[in-house]
């Protein structure tokens, strides 16, 4: 069986195009629990005890509570699990990684004067923020074609630019679309010259086009999605303790992103008379970029009892680029008695490099509370306010990013986080517990739900040194798109992220 294959590599594209939208910036402000054996297994409700070097992320008063010098360095493994269920037909699959979660150190200089400033701290670390390891399948019978989504993005557009002139390929006609009428044009292109749509007449001025899949019945869909990659950050800490009962800390963070996401889909089971038989539609996009934040927090012992937190996280300034790669692979016949397909021979090759965009995430306030129960032990707490509504894609006076933008404000609301952890120890021993509650930044609370998540450890000190074990388990249900226009059936997605790691800290 012959097939129609058009393959897309190395372009540059001008204009409104970008292939990130509001759902990406809720991707890029979720956290997940990372850092330290210790910090995990408490659920990181460290805001009013630092002592921890992934304490700092929550509050970077924390490294002036550190008595001496010391190291720590973990790395686990990373597991994800994710069933999906479209048109109530599940399927289930995995995606597992070792990882390096943290690294760092933190320098604590005593001040040996009778000075009220008893001891300043500098601490520098890596720690991993998010882990972008995952795949998952959807499959099932839809009731809606990804002609739809082709037909929706080249309304609009008249047909003779869906043509390639005669002076010209289909590289040059892609290009030239790309700059005139942006990304939902060539897909419009891809679309026409695979016989997937056609134009309602032959006008060359015609800007109105139909679906060439012919079905009765639902029509298979099988989209699997692979992604990987990390968004990580390099900080800087300063931190100081005045008296006995205040620590006052700001951090510089650093922060590195690299995402490839693979989306594989096909399409079949059109009607035996029906022209198109077959639609594979692959891409692959990678976005890369850095940010920067900052934070600012203090500490207080109120008694031997009682401490208290307070900290505020800088919005997070990223700047991203991505690069996408299309792939179309269609089944189309002349007639349905034929064996034969028609203009097989096209196969332009490029990339579509986007132009850098701006990702604001808005800042986090977290108010904190712990109690310490001399050597036997603590309970700690934390809560977190952050208004998702704020986020922003830039450049603002884009048509695309601003019309993203109002669907943020209306779309978007603010959330709450709360972290629970305990802490007991017998001897060298130390055994910890924790919970954590995330909201939906979403107002329908579908697109994504609320995070719940457990966590337990070990720890085990060796004078100047300490083995930590930590486990974290968290579950976070899904409603995802296929794909933004046109072919918008959703599937569910219930995702369980699981984590087992092990740190070793060395005190000076």
């Amino acid at each position: 069986m012959k097939k129609y294959s058009l393959i897309i590599a190395f372009l540059w594209v001008a204009g409104s195009a970008y292939a990130q939208n509001r759902n990406d910036v809720a991707l890029y402000a979720d956290d997940d629990l990372n850092g330290t054996a210790r910090y995990q297994s408490m659920s990181g409700a460290f805001g009013a005890l630092g002592g921890d070097l992934s304490s700092l992320n929550i509050n970077p008063a924390g490294s002036a509570v550190f008595t001496t010098s010391a190291f720590t360095v973990s790395a686990g493994n990373y597991r994800m699990d994710t069933e999906s269920n479209y048109f109530n037909q599940q399927s289930n699959d995995h995606a597992s990684d070792l990882q390096f979660n943290q690294a760092g150190g933190v320098f604590v200089f005593n001040n040996m004067s009778n000075s009220p400033w008893k001891k300043f701290s500098l601490a520098v670390g890596y720690e991993l923020n998010n882990s972008f390891e995952n795949q998952y399948v959807i499959r099932g019978n839809g009731n809606n074609s990804i002609a739809s989504y082709f037909s929706s993005n080249a309304q609009g557009v008249p047909l003779e630019e869906l043509e390639v002139f005669s002076d010209e390929n289909l590289t040059d006609r892609y290009m030239d679309l790309g700059n005139s009428y942006g990304f939902s044009g060539q897909q419009g292109l891809l679309g026409y010259q695979n016989y997937i749509i056609n134009p309602v007449t032959e006008d060359p001025s015609e800007t109105d086009y139909v679906s060439n899949a012919d079905f009765a019945n639902d029509l298979y869909h099988n989209q699997r999605v692979y992604t990987s990659g990390f968004n990580s950050k390099f900080l800087v800490n300063f931190a100081t303790q005045f008296t006995d009962q205040f620590y006052f800390g700001a951090g510089l963070n650093f922060h590195s992103v690299e995402r490839e996401k693979i989306t594989q889909f096909d399409e079949s089971g059109y009607a035996n008379d029906s022209n198109l038989q077959y639609v594979q539609f692959d891409n692959e996009l990678f976005t890369y970029g850095n940010g920067f934040s900052f934070n600012l927090g203090g500490i207080a012992k109120l008694n031997n009892l009682i401490r208290v937190g307070a900290s505020y996280q800088s919005p997070t300034w990223y700047t991203l680029t991505d690069e996408l790669h299309q792939f179309i692979n269609t089944d189309y016949y002349e007639d349905s008695a034929s064996t034969e397909l028609l203009y097989a021979e096209n196969s332009p090759q490029t990339t579509l490099l986007f132009p850098d965009y701006k990702i604001q995430i808005p800042g986090k306030w977290t108010g904190s509370m712990a109690f310490i129960f001399g050597n036997n032990g603590l309970i700690s707490v934390d809560y977190q306010y952050q208004d998702m509504a704020n986020a922003k894609l830039k450049p603002d006076n884009d048509a695309y990013f601003a019309h993203e933008n109002d669907l943020i404000a209306n779309e978007f609301k603010a959330t709450s986080t709360v972290r629970v952890g305990g802490e007991y120890r017998v001897n060298r021993l130390s055994f910890r517990a924790g919970y954590r509650f995330e909201g939906s930044p979403y107002k329908n609370g579908l697109t994504m739900g609320d995070l719940n998540g457990y966590s337990a450890g070990i720890g085990y000190t060796f004078g100047p040194s300490r083995l930590d074990l930590g486990f974290s388990q968290s579950q976070r249900d899904y409603n995802t798109q296929l794909y933004d226009t046109g072919l918008t059936s959703a599937s569910d997605l219930d995702q369980r992220r699981t984590r087992i790691v092990l740190s070793y800290t060395f005190n000076m």
